[in-house]
């Protein structure tokens, strides 16, 4: 089953002059948000992105931004282990109801 995130991977970002086309952040991805076409990375579900950063992370070329860590998957396990509300976004604010 997969799950579609509030934040839909909205800081995800590829360049595709740096692109290589190498697929590993296909590989890592947990949920096929990313796919090859005509030798680049292309995002093609961007709703199921949980901003998780195992693609830039993986990404030799360095053609992938995103900022992981703020997205409501992260706000969700965050707030499971340290016991507290999840908080969205960056800006650590447990008030905005989107998760």
């Amino acid at each position: 089953m997969k799950y579609a995130y509030l934040k839909n991977g909205e800081s995800l970002l590829i360049d595709d002059d740096k692109c290589t086309g190498c697929g590993f952040c296909i590989d890592v991805c947990p949920h096929a948000v990313l796919d090859i076409a005509d030798g680049k990375a292309i995002v093609i579900e961007r709703r199921f992105c949980m901003e998780c950063g195992a693609c830039k992370l993986n990404c030799p070329a360095g053609a992938i931004e995103v900022n992981s860590g703020v997205g409501c998957a992260y706000a969700v396990l965050n707030g499971i282990i340290s016991g507290k509300k999840p908080a969205c976004g960056s800006s650590g604010d447990s008030s905005c109801g989107c998760c």
